[in-house]
């Protein structure tokens, strides 16, 4: 049983945790950290906290993303070092990288953290001579979509039924400009 259950956790995300009400998180200082294998669990659990509607990744495609030589990862922690946001990025021969997730605790949103995430791992491409940087949102998650716009994102494409509850997603984009 125990390696059916391995196999499973491959390509099934786990249940969506039950809805609570959100306290917000008392004041604290943050740092931008490198995210690797070894906090996996970590992320897993906090991604399942940041996404409700099905974009969350499972444990197969995170331990790919901290492990893929093209890939660049991050985590934002408090001060006493618990992970409170992430982000995940692929870089392309092309010049161009992908953000593939960005997620923020609920308890620690609307405390510009994923704006110093996104200015971190923007840094982070420039240094390493990437152009360019693309990634989806849905339609009608508009806190992100504003956040994007705000951070020099511009939507080039509107994605039909890009998501698999049917919500279309826009594709946006920036230039890194050197």
């Amino acid at each position: 049983m125990a390696v059916l259950e391995t196999i499973r956790n491959f390509f099934v995300t786990a249940p969506e945790p039950e809805c609570r009400i959100v306290l917000v998180a008392p004041p604290t200082s943050y740092a931008v950290r490198p995210l690797a294998e070894r906090h996996l669990d970590q992320v897993l659990r906090l991604n399942m906290r940041c996404f409700k509607n099905g974009e969350n990744y499972t444990k197969h495609t995170f331990a790919y993303l901290l492990n893929e030589p093209n890939a660049l990862s991050y985590q934002i922690v408090t001060s006493d070092n618990q992970m409170v946001g992430f982000i995940c990025v692929l870089m392309g021969d092309d010049g161009a990288a992908h953000i593939t997730t960005i997620g923020i605790a609920p308890e620690h949103r609307r405390r510009k953290l994923a704006e110093r995430l996104l200015s971190h791992v923007e840094n982070a491409l420039k240094i390493r001579n990437i152009g360019a940087v693309v990634l989806e949102v849905r339609v009608g998650n508009t806190a992100a979509h504003n956040l994007y716009k705000m951070s020099g994102y511009s939507v080039v494409q509107r994605m039909t039924r890009y998501y698999n509850n049917g919500e279309d997603g826009f594709l946006m984009m920036k230039s890194l400009g050197h």
